[in-house]
């Protein structure tokens, strides 16, 4: 899966990960992981989600990354905002206030820019990623992040011959061996969620389990 699938979903306007509300998961489990007022979260593969917006309005600062340019346009472009825009290395930056969005490859990401990031939220990456790109991306993580860092994560699993990704499924057993060492983690709240899925159901998925999971590097 290269740069260029990506690109072409947003040029086409193909972006069913894309929620048109705060997931409700969020407001509900953040607040369980004790994070000090203004810590700065780490959001990866993050698009123009409104969940950036909810977790700037509850204090937090926000670094975001996103390969496509469009979506960090439309984001700010939504939310009524006119982002200043900078050159960092091989990112392009955007910046308003408290929520800094960097366009560009995440697997360029080095550990000096999320120095100050002791939270962690992943709805839609690690789900976005075929196999093999899903442990590179554990390991990438696992090497740019601060000991403490705690974060949200959430999954999809179902039965991968029923439905092609993305969103990938992944199981709680992969969750396991990709985070299984230097991380703690404890599944939050686990749940069916076939019935609010239209298009997994038409596909001929006969199940499909969401997870979150707390995350935090030891």
């Amino acid at each position: 899966m290269d740069h260029g699938f990506w690109h072409e979903r947003w040029a086409r306007n193909q972006i069913g990960f894309h929620l048109p509300q705060v997931n409700p998961y969020l407001p509900r489990h953040w607040s369980g992981l004790g994070l000090a007022h203004g810590a700065q979260v780490l959001v990866p593969l993050c698009g123009k989600s409104l969940d950036l917006v909810w977790l700037a309005s509850q204090g937090y600062r926000v670094l975001g990354v996103e390969l496509s340019e469009k979506a960090i346009e439309e984001f700010f472009s939504e939310q009524g905002m006119t982002p200043q825009v900078s050159e960092r290395g091989v990112f392009k930056v955007y910046q308003v206030g408290s929520i800094e969005l960097w366009c560009g490859d995440f697997f360029a990401l080095d550990a000096s820019v999320v120095a100050d990031c002791t939270a962690l939220y992943d709805r839609a990456a690690l789900i976005a990623l075929p196999p093999l790109m899903r442990e590179q991306y554990a390991v990438h993580l696992g090497r740019i992040l601060v000991r403490g860092c705690q974060g949200i994560l959430i999954t999809l699993d179902y039965d991968q011959v029923q439905k092609a990704g993305p969103p990938f499924a992944v199981t709680g057993e992969e969750v396991r061996l990709l985070y299984g060492e230097g991380w703690e983690m404890a599944v939050l709240q686990e749940r069916d969620i076939l019935g609010e899925s239209w298009k997994f159901v038409q596909d001929g998925v006969t199940q499909l389990v969401e997870r979150v999971y707390r995350l935090t590097k030891g």
